[in-house]
């Protein structure tokens, strides 16, 4: 990474009821534009489904009393494939969670759940059983999950993959190549690898780096020196080339705010550091997501092109929202021809305002088109809240990275939001 954008700001976003309340265990990722989060623990299990809009800092609560849909889950991992979340895990008592598969699938565009397609076999050794605290990445059509621990605290070291086409779970290895029993680990995909750092093996921290290779299926640990001390409880994104390793802790009471850059073509470390005044949150089993066109994977299969060729596909035409007024002659007739007036950008201590929303209906940087929180809330409870964020796919994204909840909570409060801007954004 560029010495220039290792400056960081951060800044803590005030939330507005409805919103979640404060949590960590909790899952989270970013599908089509919006901010999913389920479940978690604040001081019981929370069962709770909510989306939130970016753009708007507007949170909009799902249903999750469906039949199909999970019930308590902590340490569970949710991913975004085509517009569909796959969460896994995360299921409390042992002996329950044997008797079925711990997957849900929730629809975005219909905002519902959906019966999983797992085929069921007469072996108990064909599908994972329950975990937490283990990891998921998508990689073409199929879901790849790491490690783990059972409620009996045996940490695992499967690693499984499975195809969303075909609803077929396959061990891709179970022995003591690769990272071994993990949980509590980061992973990010870069390219055609996955990249494992950190977390527990049993008791005992790590700071170790793993890359798996989805091509040739192998295993490789990656020796590099400085870097981030052991660590669990952390969150990993892909900023760019480099893998972005925020939080985390040695211990679960000793939590971090370091922020440190791994750069996948030079294999060397770098601490970002914070501008002036600025100062990121401690947090340990937090959550963190990246959005802004530097956070998105490189097209490495040909599934992110369709997704992105059918997502375009669905966005509809928009009417020109600017305000458009005659202009005036000196003699204080009206003329013909049409002004348009249009925002400035707003900048503040010299830097581009990357801001959200937070104020009714204030544009963002340079955008042409303002979304009230009161307008989206409206859509929010009507037939056509999955449109909500039309608007929002106009607007030039800002490259954001959230962190959302974590330890140490906020009592009675709703949920800890803090986002991170590079200062040359």
């Amino acid at each position: 990474m560029s010495q220039r954008s290792s400056s960081c700001l951060w800044t803590s976003v005030p939330q507005v009821s409805p919103a979640p309340c404060d949590r960590y265990k909790h899952a989270s990722c970013v599908c089509r534009g919006n901010v999913y989060l389920l479940g978690g623990r604040e001081r019981h299990s929370l069962k709770d489904f909510w989306k939130y809009n970016v753009m708007c800092n507007v949170w909009i609560e799902l249903d999750c009393n469906d039949d199909k849909a999970p019930e308590e889950l902590e340490e569970h991992s949710m991913v975004a494939r085509q517009g569909v979340l796959c969460v896994f895990g995360g299921l409390r008592g042992t002996a329950y969670s044997k008797s079925k598969i711990p997957l849900w699938l929730f629809d975005t565009a219909m905002e519902q759940w959906l019966h999983s397609q797992v085929k069921n076999s007469s072996s108990q050794n064909d599908a994972p059983s329950n975990r937490k605290g283990h990891s998921a990445v998508v990689f073409g059509s199929s879901m790849y999950v790491y490690g783990g621990y059972n409620d009996m605290q045996r940490t695992l070291q499967e690693f499984w993959a499975y195809d969303f086409d075909s609803g077929v779970w396959s061990l891709l290895s179970k022995g003591q190549v690769g990272p071994g029993p993990r949980h509590s680990h980061s992973v990010m995909v870069h390219q055609d690898s996955m990249y494992l750092y950190g977390g527990l093996q049993g008791l005992k921290e790590q700071r170790d780096l793993w890359r798996w290779n989805f091509l040739s299926q192998t295993w490789s640990s990656m020796r590099v020196f400085s870097g981030p001390s052991k660590l669990m409880g952390h969150s990993a994104v892909l900023y760019k080339d480099s893998m972005l390793l925020f939080g985390g802790g040695v211990t679960q009471s000793a939590p971090s705010n370091c922020l440190w850059g791994f750069s996948l073509t030079t294999l060397n470390w770098e601490k970002l550091l914070s501008l002036p005044g600025s100062t990121a949150p401690c947090r340990i089993h937090h959550c963190s997501v990246g959005l802004g066109p530097n956070f998105k994977p490189g097209p490495h299969t040909d599934i992110i092109n369709k997704e992105i060729s059918t997502s375009n596909s669905l966005i509809k035409l928009r009417p020109f929202k600017n305000k458009c007024v005659p202009s005036t002659l000196s003699t204080g007739q009206p003329r013909e021809d049409i002004e348009l007036q249009t925002t400035q950008t707003w900048k503040k201590n010299g830097l581009r305002d990357n801001s959200l929303g937070f104020e009714g209906s204030e544009t963002q940087g340079n955008s042409l088109t303002a979304v009230t929180q009161q307008d989206v809330r409206k859509k929010g409870n009507s037939e056509n809240s999955a449109e909500e964020t039309e608007d929002g796919l106009v607007k030039p994204m800002p490259n954001l990275l959230l962190i959302l909840g974590g330890k140490p909570l906020k009592e009675h409060a709703s949920i800890s939001v803090w986002k991170m801007t590079w200062a040359d954004n």
